[in-house]
């Protein structure tokens, strides 16, 4: 829905280095986009007790773009658009020990489906991707392959498969809500085609929500709260670019989930495996969505900064980051 693609701006941002041809799902059809200077800002307010904070308005929200404030829409009612929904799962390395939780997947992927014109495709990867189940809207056809996974071999291509699902999610109605659901651990092994620029770019010019449920995780060294909406990464743009590269090094499902207004979590065991996924499904439907025009698109990467006018003691999950190419001046 956002901005699109474009060379990038000489600002002494790291170059972004053209990916390798990767395998497309759809043949060798193009990817439209279409250029607007609209962006979108999926938006959760959660209470404290786990409840969502309904009835919020326009009044009711600070949205800053690079630390000024923007003057912000919000969408009266909550997210009701069909679904399009991709699942994407690792099949590569330890994941072999997570195909019994997997196995069990189907049935909640009807929460996502809850609209008849919604879709799920099922993508399976290691060192490569492939798509193991075309666009459905029967949850049944998905929930047959994921009880019939087979082990990958030891790699994670985990920014290859992100970049390969935004480019399958775009293929459907600009009317859908993209969503990215993405079962994996949190580093990345063995990407061939995507640079971390290079995803940080496409996922900032995309509307695609990245709901990120990770397993075996370890001790993150970046110090970030998963629950945080931007605020610290009020910077400029250069250093917040190098700041996620850097990050994306070390837990790339946690910020590709932070920067498109989507989440992260991990699990351990079946139940909360279950209830992970029963969250993502039921906090992508209870997000407020705000838009806005950027006051200032200079181009490059932005940060997003969004909270309410009055302290209901919530946490706000919103997207974090976008891109500006050079069209949008």
């Amino acid at each position: 829905m956002l901005l699109c693609p474009v060379a990038a701006p000489a600002q002494n941002l790291p170059p972004i280095t053209p990916p390798e041809p990767m395998p497309s799902a759809q043949g060798s059809a193009p990817t439209l986009r279409v250029t607007t200077t609209e962006v979108l800002v999926p938006t959760l307010v959660q209470k404290r007790d786990g409840e969502i904070l309904y009835g919020l308005k326009q009044g009711d929200f600070i949205l800053e773009d690079n630390g000024v404030p923007q003057k912000v829409h919000v969408q009266e009612e909550m997210d009701t658009a069909p679904v399009a929904l991709v699942v994407a799962v690792e099949e590569g390395g330890a994941s072999v020990l997570e195909f019994d939780k997997l196995a069990k997947l189907g049935p909640l992927l009807d929460l996502f489906l809850t609209d008849p014109r919604s879709q799920v495709a099922l993508v399976g990867f290691d060192s490569t991707q492939h798509l193991v189940q075309d666009y459905t809207h029967a949850g049944d056809a998905v929930n047959d392959e994921l009880r019939n996974l087979q082990p990958g071999d030891g790699g994670a291509a985990i920014l290859d498969t992100i970049s390969y699902a935004v480019n399958l999610l775009e293929t459907e109605p600009k009317d859908y809500r993209r969503v990215l659901l993405l079962i994996s651990e949190e580093r990345d092994h063995g990407s061939r085609h995507t640079r971390p620029e290079k995803l940080i770019r496409q996922i900032g010019e995309s509307d695609v929500l990245v709901l990120s449920v990770a397993f075996s995780p370890s001790r993150a060294e970046f110090a970030h709260d998963v629950k945080d909406s931007g605020d610290d990464r009020t910077m400029n743009m250069v250093s917040a670019l190098a700041m996620l590269v850097k990050a994306f090094k070390k837990n790339v499902t946690r910020e590709i989930a932070t920067m498109s207004g989507g989440e992260y979590t991990t699990f351990t065991g079946d139940k909360r495996f279950e209830a992970r996924v029963v969250d993502a499904a039921k906090h992508m439907r209870n997000r407020y969505l705000l838009t806005f025009s950027p006051s200032n698109p200079t181009p490059g990467l932005h940060t997003i900064r969004v909270r309410t006018v009055l302290d209901y003691g919530a946490r706000i999950v919103a997207r974090a980051n976008y891109w500006v190419g050079p069209e949008a001046r």
